[in-house]
This record gives C-alpha cells, structure tokens and sequence, in this order.
C-alpha cells in the first residue's frame, strides 16, 4: 500500500474532492455545536447578563453612533418595507387593470404583504443592520483578543456576548416588524387611493376582507424564526473571525451572504409549512 503522502502528491485533485464533503460536514457540525451552547446558556444570560441584554435590545432598536442619528434600524426597516409595500401597489394596481379588476388592490395588500413581502424585505433589513453590526462587533473583539479576556476572568463569552444578542434579537424583533407591517399597508392605501384614484371605500372593503388575523399572526411568527436564524449565523461568523481587520470583513461579507439565504429559506418553508403547497383562497362568500 502507498504512503498517504504519496498518494496526496500523486492525485492532489482527487484528494481535495474527497476531503470537501468531510470539511463541509465538519463545518456544520461545528455550527451546530455553537448554536446549541448558545441555546444553552439564554437561561444563563437572562439571570446573569440583564444589564447587558437591555442594553443590546436598546442598541439593535436605535443603533449606535452614525446610525442612532438617522433613526437607527427602526427608520431603516420602516422606509424599506414601506417602499416594498408602494411597488407592491403600484404593480398591481396596473397587472389587476388590465384585466378590469384593479379594484382587488386592497387584496394584493393585505395577501401577499403579509405572507411574502414584508417578512421577505424585513429579514433583508435586519441582516444588513443588526445582523452585520453583531458580526463586526464579536469580529472586533476576537481579533482584540477581548473574548479570550473574558474567557481568562471567568466570564462565559458564548453567554454574555451571543446568547444576550441572541435574545435581544427576538426582543427587537417585535416592535419592528409592527413598524414594518404598517408601513407597508399605509404606503400601498397611499398610492393606491391618493396617487391612482381608487375609491376608499372600494380599497378598504377589499383590504379588510381579505386581511386574516392567522396570516398576522403566522406573519409574526415568521419574523421570529428569521430573527433567529440571523442573529445566530452572524454571532457565529463574528466570534470565530480570524485575520485581523481584513478577516472582519470577509466574516461580515460571508455572514450576510448566508443569512440572506436563510432569509429565502426560512419564508419559503414556513409559507410552505403553515400555507401548503396549494393557496387556495376565496374571491366570494
């Protein structure tokens, strides 16, 4: 039998073909791992770190330095789902009176806003600001070797740095997909009845026909999972950055591409988990 190091110089190509699966699989055993411990320790975090974790929530809400001044993520998810919303009704506004039944508009709004649209943009929002933000943040204190200070003084870093961010996430989570919704139903009444000319009326009879409390609620319960899903992915690519100040924005870079999938992810199976793979619904009665 050949050396292993023979073989390796021998069929370099075949080797590294049949150690990517092994890597890959290692890789997501390692994330696992991660997001169980930070699983774990919530209890830990929320008897333990209660100054840190208001804070957190106070920070995600409002952020911090350049972005408090505009608003913080509030401001920003607000003016995306609120302009996810206008194109909703500008589109179809125009596709619905073609065929002479634009006046279904409120339908577009109340339907496919809360099942596709706004939890859709939201999670993108969120990503792109809270999300990246976390990342940078660990990123910055593993490359500082701040996080193995911690480690020396006793202090548990999976619970005071993921775990706290992990629950101020699904605090913040709340207040701002609400400010989401509405901005996205007061955006598509806005053009629909002010800049098209759509009766009142006929908008708001057809909007609150077709807007179903479980579809707000399931709506809701999305946005949870999604903020879930994105504070975990980027704590994680944060607190394991590597490569000094370059290696921070490779792990922000590769966080956001990965939530952004689970983003797309998440809405298409819950949409296919609560909705079915049929959505019917009824025009009449």
């Amino acid at each position: 039998m050949e050396d292993l190091s023979v073989i390796r110089s021998r069929y370099p190509s075949a080797v590294r073909l049949i150690g990517a699966p092994a890597r890959a699989l290692e890789r997501a055993g390692h994330q696992g791992l991660f997001y169980f411990r930070s699983f774990r320790d919530i209890g830990h975090a929320l008897t333990g770190y209660r100054k840190e974790t208001i804070r957190l929530v106070a920070e995600m809400g409002m952020g911090s330095g350049a972005l408090a001044v505009i608003g913080g993520t509030v401001v920003i998810v607000a003016f995306m789902t609120l302009s996810a919303g206008a194109l909703l009704a500008i589109q179809g506004f125009a596709s619905l009176g073609d065929i002479g039944v634009e006046a279904l508009t409120g339908f577009f709004a109340a339907f496919i806003n809360v099942r596709v649209v706004v939890p859709t943009t939201a999670g993108i929002a969120l990503a792109a600001t809270i999300g990246a933000g976390a990342t940078a943040q660990l990123g910055a204190m593993r490359i500082s070797e701040e996080i193995d200070a911690l480690e020396v003084m006793a202090v548990r870093s999976v619970s005071y740095l993921v775990s706290t961010r992990v629950i101020g996430g699904l605090i913040a989570i709340i207040p701002l997909y609400s400010m989401a919704v509405l901005m996205s139903f007061l955006s598509a009444q806005f053009y629909t009845t002010l800049i098209a000319g759509q009766s009142s009326g006929v908008y708001n009879h057809y909007f609150s026909t077709f807007l179903r409390p479980s579809d707000l609620r399931w709506s809701f319960l999305q946005a949870i999972v999604m903020a879930l899903t994105v504070m975990l992915i980027h704590c994680y690519y944060g607190y394991h950055a590597a490569g000094g100040p370059a290696g921070v924005g490779e792990a922000v870079g590769r966080a956001v591409r990965a939530s952004l999938v689970s983003v797309v992810m998440v809405t298409l199976l819950v949409s296919l988990a609560i909705y079915g793979t049929s959505g019917d619904f009824n025009l009449a009665g």
